[in-house]
């Protein structure tokens, strides 16, 4: 959750929720189906929902941290800003990709974008986003083939984009 939210706390309210939901609605899980995929779909839906409800503005702090250096000292976006280093820059280029893909992610159809969210955000393999989605292996190879062709034409579409 905390990758696909990258919101710390907005994840924590979304895992919290999603077993409120899990423990509300036991009673309708299938005895004999696995539990993992019933829980992934309780959790994306949650996380999908609350991507709604929160929009599209993220406020960043510059007291957050973004990484280390090379003598393990944790650096706040703020002293990457003040150190005029060529770090900053590929941080914000690389945001600006993460930026563009996630546009364009939410941009597909919600049947694509969930393959997408739950292959490549999520790491479920083909099998198990199956069974979340209760459709056949093969339906998740095909729309994630034709995610990935709609992301394709996107990234090619966008102004200077950088060829990847």
């Amino acid at each position: 959750l905390r990758r696909y939210l990258d919101d710390a706390h907005l994840a924590d309210d979304v895992f919290q929720n999603t077993f409120l939901h899990v423990y509300t609605k036991c009673h309708q899980f299938e005895a004999g189906r696995p539990v993992r995929p019933w829980l992934y779909t309780i959790a994306t839906n949650a996380a999908v929902d609350a991507m709604r409800r929160q929009g599209r503005h993220v406020a960043v702090s510059l007291d957050q941290t973004v990484g280390e250096t090379s003598d393990n000292e944790v650096r706040s976006l703020l002293e990457l800003l003040e150190s005029g280093a060529a770090e900053p820059l590929e941080h914000v280029q690389a945001d600006e990709r993460r930026q563009i893909v996630r546009a364009a992610v939410n941009q597909l159809p919600d049947f694509l974008k969930q393959v997408v969210i739950l292959a490549y955000y999520q790491g479920l393999k083909h099998r198990d986003i199956s069974q979340i989605m209760r459709i056949p292996v093969g339906t998740v190879k095909s729309r994630l083939h034709a995610a990935l062709c709609r992301l394709h034409e996107a990234w090619s579409a966008t102004p200077a984009a950088p060829e990847a």
